[in-house]
């Protein structure tokens, strides 16, 4: 059953919508030894020294929080670019999502039009797939986190704009992401999606929230593209 909607699911799609951090890569994923927690830790730090005190464990939370609470400030321009300069540091040590790339290069030699749409910095996602040789299959259908982080997911600014330039019909989209901020981004927007997700925790949260189709490798599509 789950080959057969996997199946139907790629053949009305014409274009497909990326998320970058888990579906392309694992970003902190060997950079002097930083992780996600410790990002966010510094970043905590960063910001309780301008007087504001936060217990999140996710980076990007941690920006929402800040957004919210000083919307627009200079502090919230410095922590995004702080972030930002993370993320490019780890990049030569990004850890490839298994089989991405092969099925990014497969889809894009079908004819299908390809985007990035992530709550990551465009400049990192860029720096990223030069290195992997990926550029051509995206272009200039990049479309990442600005200063304005309440445009960050689950707001579907990104995939409006990526539907927009790449003149699409959200029904012949499809969002593949690995979080519930991604599943909801796609449903505000009128995108299918295809959950990713290795760790069983994450796998019934998107369950959870409502995704019909999650995997935990991306083989069965590949599969799906070569029968075709």
């Amino acid at each position: 059953m789950i080959r057969e909607n996997l199946s139907a699911r790629i053949a009305s799609t014409r274009c497909v919508l990326f998320d970058f951090d888990g579906p392309i890569c694992r970003v902190f994923a060997h950079h002097a030894g930083q992780t996600p927690l410790s990002v966010a830790a510094d970043m905590r730090q960063l910001v309780r020294d301008r007087g504001i005190s936060l217990e999140l464990t996710d980076p990007l939370d941690v920006l929402r929080a800040v957004g919210e609470l000083r919307p627009g400030s200079e502090l919230l321009a410095e922590l995004e670019e702080w972030l930002t300069r993370q993320e490019l540091r780890a990049v030569p040590g990004a850890w490839p999502t298994m089989y991405a790339d092969r099925l990014i290069q497969t889809w894009r030699a079908t004819g299908c039009r390809l985007a990035v749409t992530a709550d990551t910095s465009a400049r990192t996602v860029a720096e990223y797939l030069a290195r992997r040789g990926l550029t051509d299959c995206f272009g200039s259908h990049v479309y990442g986190r600005s200063a304005d982080v309440g445009l960050l997911k689950p707001h579907p600014q990104q995939l409006l704009q990526a539907l927009r330039d790449l003149d699409t019909d959200p029904g012949t989209a499809l969002m593949i992401g690995d979080s519930v901020s991604d599943l909801r981004a796609a449903e505000a927007a009128g995108v299918p999606f295809l959950g990713y997700a290795t760790h069983d925790r994450r796998v019934d949260e998107l369950a959870a929230a409502g995704a019909d189709l999650v995997l935990n490798t991306f083989e069965p599509v590949l599969d799906v593209l070569w029968n075709r």
